[in-house]
């Protein structure tokens, strides 16, 4: 069985074109993960606030992040794909963001293959209501979570976003 984390490669045109690995879906509560030693999708938890994803929600394989995780990306998508499902994806902007003392910022992507993003190519061209919904999702995901901190802290260009990939598959390298 392959092995979305290790054996896909980060992008066909990485960091401009990307591969996310969709984990989480719009519209839902559940908190999906990729188990990369089973290999497969689990379900890790269901949220406890009443909210749900703005948008597909997963990581960059062969990345690696500052929060000992892979690069967190967001999708979006006008309807929901399904865990597991591996989207060809534009990077666009990075939303910075605390997790528990931890940086865990978010790469905001737009699919290759829907036309009704094409659009959208950097920060400016993300309609800013998406822009605070996608915001309130992280500042409230984990209010009724004991002891759980976040704080999202701005939005950055798509030059950010380039590098905040590059970046991740640099610690990507150094740790595997």
């Amino acid at each position: 069985m392959s092995n979305l984390f290790e054996d896909l490669e980060t992008g066909p045109d990485a960091p401009e074109t990307i591969y996310a690995v969709v984990e989480c879906l719009k519209g839902e509560r559940n908190k999906y993960e990729y188990d990369k030693d089973l290999p497969g999708v689990v379900l890790d938890r269901v949220l406890h606030s009443n909210v749900h994803y703005p948008s597909d929600y997963g990581f960059i394989p062969q990345t690696w992040y500052d929060d000992d995780d892979p690069l967190d990306v967001l999708v979006l998508v006008e309807d929901q794909t399904f865990p597991g499902c591996v989207i060809e994806a534009r990077p666009v902007a990075l939303m910075k963001m605390d997790d528990d003392g931890e940086q865990d910022d978010k790469v905001i992507a737009v699919p290759i293959e829907d036309p009704r993003y094409d659009h959208i190519e950097d920060l400016d061209d993300v309609p800013d209501h998406l822009r605070a919904e996608i915001d309130e999702f992280f500042e409230t995901y984990k209010n009724l979570e004991a002891g759980k901190e976040v704080e999202t802290l701005g939005w950055e260009d798509k030059t950010a976003a380039i590098d905040a990939i590059e970046h991740s598959q640099e610690l990507y390298d150094e740790k595997f």
